[in-house]
């Protein structure tokens, strides 16, 4: 008799031909144990749809926020009357909730019900299935014991043999075992089922359509600032990562930017860690979609399951930039901060919707070597808006900042004046936004410089500083409680 063999860790479950029916089995422990898979059909068997070869096209729109939705088409020869329709290798973390199956080849077809089925064949959900039912273990010693599995851990089998004596066998010693039939409800890979109901047979389309977890994207952008700062050279990436349990083979690829209201979603499998990651330089193209924008990968490319693939969002060359230098006391008191603020305008070489991420901001040494200056995290940014980039601090501005007076001039009224020294060592000069803030009512009495009302609770001084001359900022706050 020939023997189907699939080898697994430890010793070989081997699938004898000849079938047996099913019978009640018992857990470890002695009590009836229900099936670990979800839906399991207990019903006889059905005929089943066949996929055709080479019918299927994979839709994937990705969210910023760990959501998927997967739309995989394929073309299936349906039976007439009732049968079973399968999509195998789904997303492991698939929200079963959310499939809905849909033909797109004009016939009726009804469906009944659906599964989804993720107990995933292994050595070990093998033998629980087999529990109170004969198997036969070879040992490496070219034994052959046959009898009834009672039970078994990660060191042993315990059978009881024909003669009803009870045999236990080491683990490490078996070389392969023997079942009379495949037990139902296992899978070797997660699977989308349907029940359908079809008036007559051909082939057609069906969309399976569900939302998985396990899906994601950012941005990357690398801004290049040219020779003299005034113009930058910017790149930006969208990095996709699927950590959702399957891959998507030739798959035709959207981003959507912006935040989606979801209800609240139990918490789920943790994803594995990241392992390879490619890159394509093909361009996304932008278009608005509804409160989103949707960037759409031109050509079809491939996820690959706990990969990161990175996919070419924009490149604009002699993009206008300025740097700006501002010192903050609420966020840091001891250094005048470096930003490059540019605008996102088709007059600027711009102009498309920027979505969040890291801005990571080069300029090359006199070697010619790109070092890094800084980077920062931007917000979803719209077209015509300004992108401001926080580089760094100024090392050669220095700064001291202290308060030389406080005054109580009623019981609901206070005066606090301040001094910002400001040294300029940098070869040109440069301007220097001073911010602070104040709450309540409130009023800048009087300033060595013009004071400008930014919000309710900020204003600023442009303090203009010019080479090796220290320049001082006064001004006196009145507080009202």
């Amino acid at each position: 008799m020939s023997l189907r063999v699939a080898v697994f860790a430890l010793a070989a479950i081997v699938i004898l031909p000849a079938a047996v029916p099913a019978q009640p089995r018992e857990g470890r422990s002695g009590k009836s144990k229900p099936t670990d898979a979800v839906s399991v059909s207990s019903v006889s068997e059905l005929p089943a749809a066949t996929e055709v070869t080479g019918g299927r096209e994979v839709g994937v729109t990705v969210y910023n926020d760990d959501l998927g939705v997967v739309k995989d088409r394929r073309r299936i020869s349906v039976p007439g009357g009732a049968s079973e329709v399968r999509f195998q290798g789904v997303a492991t973390m698939i929200d079963p909730t959310s499939v809905h199956l849909r033909p797109l080849g004009g016939r009726d077809l009804d469906v009944i019900w659906q599964d989804y089925r993720f107990d995933l064949l292994n050595t070990d959900k093998l033998l629980d299935r087999c529990l109170e039912q004969s198997v036969e273990v070879s040992t490496k010693d070219d034994q052959v014991r046959r009898g009834t599995l009672l039970s078994y851990d990660a060191g042993s089998l315990v059978l009881r043999d024909t003669s009803g004596g009870i045999v236990i066998l080491n683990r490490t010693e078996v070389r392969q075992i023997a079942l009379k039939d495949l037990p139902r409800g296992l899978t070797p890979r997660p699977t989308l089922v349907w029940r359908v109901q079809s008036p007559s047979s051909g082939e057609q389309p069906l969309e399976a359509t569900y939302l998985t977890s396990g899906l994601t994207w950012h941005a990357e952008y690398v801004a290049q600032l040219e020779p003299g700062g005034a113009t930058l050279a910017l790149q930006g990436w969208a990095s996709v990562e699927n950590h959702s349990g399957a891959t998507y083979e030739d798959a035709k690829i959207k981003l959507v930017a912006g935040t989606i209201h979801r209800a609240n979603q139990p918490p789920g499998p943790v994803p594995m860690a990241m392992r390879a990651m490619a890159a394509t330089s093909a361009k996304m193209e932008e278009r608005p979609l509804s409160e989103y924008h949707v960037y759409e990968l031109p050509m079809n490319a491939t996820l690959t399951n706990d990969a990161v693939k990175q996919i070419g969002l924009l490149e604009a060359n002699g993009v206008k930039a300025t740097r700006k230098f501002t010192l903050d006391p609420s966020k840091d008191a001891e250094h005048v901060m470096v930003s490059e603020e540019f605008e996102n305008a088709s007059s600027n070489n711009l102009g498309a919707p920027l979505p969040g991420g890291v801005v990571r901001v080069f300029q090359r040494d006199k070697d010619g070597s790109l070092e890094l200056l800084g980077e920062d995290r931007i917000d979803h940014t719209a077209k015509n808006e300004t992108v401001r980039v926080a580089v760094g601090g100024a090392f050669d501005i220095g700064v001291e900042r202290k308060q030389t007076d406080l005054k109580q001039v009623t019981p609901r009224v206070n005066e606090t004046a301040f001094e910002v020294t400001l040294r300029n060592h940098r070869t040109e000069a440069v301007d220097v936004t001073v911010v602070d803030h104040a709450y309540g009512d409130w009023d800048v009495l009087d300033s060595t410089v013009p004071v400008k009302k930014k919000d309710a609770n900020t204003f600023e001084f442009i303090v203009h500083c010019t080479p090796e001359k220290p320049v001082t900022l006064s001004y006196r706050l009145r507080t009202r409680s």
